[in-house]
């Protein structure tokens, strides 16, 4: 879907932010938007250049994808600078209220922010503050210090283009972008960003890793999970949301690693889980738990459910007793006592 960034009022604890339908564009700025689309054609973005690496073969409906050959070794990208947006160099200002990735800051959807959430609005709904055109898909925003950040897709640029904007505002600070070739398969955009005030990581839709400074968008690090570790862009494009934990990016690639651990400074690979049974990555995200005194993530593969030690990246425990044979989405739900919930689509069911 075409869709806007909107945010409501304070009232609600801090923005809410949420996609809505386009509306249409009033006639009288219609002149406006013709001229600004020439002037924008002149001006084109910087976008940087992925390196190439090893082609993979077309999926088919309800199946994943497989690689076409051995991964290759990585060769990084070539970024480019950041676009200023209309708001470059201007003071950001604070909000209260953050929702720094997916599920928000302890992957839960719970916000223990003070602002109270509204129980109800007037028969207009809140008032809206600003919005944005947004490219097609379904990427959602992390909020942290009063910036917004998004992963879209430049349909234009043929690109994966980070955003950022004033959530006081709506004033767009800067964007970073990398050429990525996507075809229309059910929408661009996937994933959301996470954040931790200083860099923001995102994961693209063919499993491009990028690391930017969360003030400026300069990028600090790349990482292309599938020529570095032979991972298999799912069918329907990666929907996998990357997660901050302890000065680590955690990603799980499947192919030659099950998980792998990145220092957020250096960009280095601090660790690897090993893949014996040659799970491969599906769309649900990484949930982090605590459970007996140890750290671990839990993740739903192709073959199972995996807990992987936060430290060293070893294998707390695996089961092939939860799989979805069609579009593994739903990340685990941590329901305390040592329960996890699973759950999917197309008829899979539920396990506790």
């Amino acid at each position: 879907m075409h869709g806007r960034i909107s945010t409501g009022t304070s009232r609600s604890g801090g923005a809410r932010l949420n996609t809505v339908i386009a509306i249409g564009i009033p006639a009288l700025l219609a002149a406006a938007g013709v001229l600004a689309l020439v002037f924008w054609m002149k001006a084109r973005p910087n976008v940087g250049a992925i390196e190439s690496r090893q082609p993979q073969a077309e999926a088919t409906p309800g199946a994943e994808a497989v690689n076409a050959g051995a991964p290759t070794a990585a060769q990084g990208s070539a970024p480019s600078q950041p676009t200023p947006g209309a708001g470059a160099g201007q003071s950001v200002p604070t909000v209260a209220g953050s929702w720094p990735g997916f599920r928000g800051a302890r992957r839960d959807n719970i916000s223990t922010d003070s602002p109270p959430l509204a129980r109800s609005w007037g028969p207009q709904g809140p008032p809206r503050l600003w919005s944005v055109q947004l490219g097609e898909g379904y990427a959602a925003p992390a909020i942290v210090n009063g910036r917004v950040y998004l992963l879209d897709y430049d349909q234009a640029s043929r690109a994966d283009r980070l955003r950022c904007w004033a959530l006081a505002t709506g004033q767009e600070l800067w964007s970073q972008a990398y050429a990525n070739d996507v075809k229309r398969n059910h929408g661009m955009s996937r994933t959301v960003p996470a954040t931790d005030g200083k860099v923001v990581v995102t994961l693209g839709p063919k499993c491009h890793v990028m690391c930017c400074d969360a003030e400026s968008g300069q990028v600090r690090w790349e990482h292309d999970l599938v020529s570095e570790f032979g991972a298999t862009v799912p069918e329907w494009y990666a929907g996998q949301c990357p997660l901050i934990d302890n000065g680590r990016a955690i990603l799980a690639p499947g192919g030659s690693a099950l998980m792998v651990a990145v220092d957020l400074g250096s960009g280095n690979v601090v660790w690897q889980t090993p893949n014996p049974n040659g799970w491969r990555m599906t769309h649900s995200s990484i949930l982090p738990i605590s459970f007996a005194g140890k750290r671990q993530y839990v993740y739903c593969a192709s073959g199972g459910v995996v807990g992987v030690n936060a430290s060293d990246g070893s294998i707390l425990w695996q089961t092939p007793d939860w799989t979805v044979s069609t579009a593994n989405v739903p990340t685990p739900v941590d329901v305390g006592d040592g329960r996890l919930f699973l759950c999917g689509g197309y008829n899979a069911g539920s396990m506790l």
